[in-house]
């Protein structure tokens, strides 16, 4: 029997979280396989531990709680590194605590992965529900990854890693900046299956315009290689588009570009394996609520 944890990163939103432990038990109904539920308590400001009540399909359930918080990348890096080093497993699904990532869909992913051979599975995002203007910035994050990396990325943190993936984020120090470039940067044999992207069980969504820039540049940051090369060729080729109409509009892409360029050198300074390898110095405790 293959054994799966369900990693969970959570900053407050303890209702949320407990329906979602509630709706995930559900779907776990008729599937033979162990799962067990690791939770990264980010320096919750409130109470996030609940009774957990009516979870019998679940096979465990513990809370790492951490000292600092280090924000949503961070608490799925020192997840995966804490559950590597800890626990007996075959696939970890790190997934949001807030309804979005849905949970009928760890069941698909579990199916899937019954089937395959150790194979890392994504959830490509086939619909999203939230607002035109969020999922038109989101288009146009798809399309600038994809533009200055060469890299097509439509998923997110909901996906089903094997045990050899996961040895492989943690060698990697982009895992400790952005989760889904790390995985595409180190997994080239990756499998998907369509995923939706739900609403939030309680409150707005946390992904502001803000956090979806930030995010789009730290995946980018990952590939800066690429982006410098494209870059340079884009500036080159624009300088000679412009050079007889040079004006202050004319050259506010070249602004922008350069304005991106820092940004994202700044977010690569984030790479830091000494953090990485110390990320477990942050557990305050370690709860087993089941």
């Amino acid at each position: 029997m293959k054994k799966y944890i369900i990693l969970i990163p959570i900053y407050n939103d303890r209702e949320s979280l407990t329906k979602l432990i509630e709706n995930i038990n559900l779907e776990l109904k008729d599937l033979n396989s162990e799962v067990s539920i690791m939770i990264v308590n980010d320096a919750s400001s409130q109470q996030i531990t609940d009774t957990y009540s009516n979870v019998e399909n679940i096979n465990s359930i513990e809370i790492i709680n951490m000292k600092e918080n280090r924000g949503h990348a961070r608490c799925i890096a020192s997840g995966l590194k804490y559950i590597y080093e800890n626990k007996e497993f075959n696939y970890v699904i790190p997934m949001d605590g807030d309804g979005e990532d849905r949970p009928e869909e760890v069941k698909y992913f579990i199916q899937l992965a019954e089937q395959t051979e150790n194979k890392t599975i994504v959830g490509e995002r086939t619909k999203r529900l939230e607002s035109f203007f969020f999922k038109t910035c989101y288009q146009f994050h798809k399309i600038l990854t994809l533009g200055f990396t060469g890299q097509s990325i439509k998923f997110g943190n909901f996906t089903c890693l094997s045990k050899s993936t996961v040895e492989k984020m943690l060698n990697e120090k982009a895992t400790w900046n952005s989760f889904s470039g790390s995985l595409k940067k180190i997994e080239k044999d990756l499998l998907s299956m369509p995923s939706i992207r739900g609403r939030r069980y309680f409150g707005p969504s946390k992904m502001s315009f803000f956090n979806l820039l930030k995010h789009s540049l730290a995946i980018i940051s990952v590939f800066r290689k690429s982006v410098l090369i494209r870059s340079a060729f884009f500036i080159v080729f624009y300088i000679l588009l412009i050079k007889s109409n040079a004006s202050i509009v004319t050259s506010l892409p070249l602004v922008l570009l350069l304005i991106m360029i820092y940004s994202i050198s700044n977010l690569a300074l984030r790479e830091n394996m000494d953090e990485f390898d110390k990320s477990l110095l942050n557990i305050h405790d370690i709860e087993k609520i089941k």
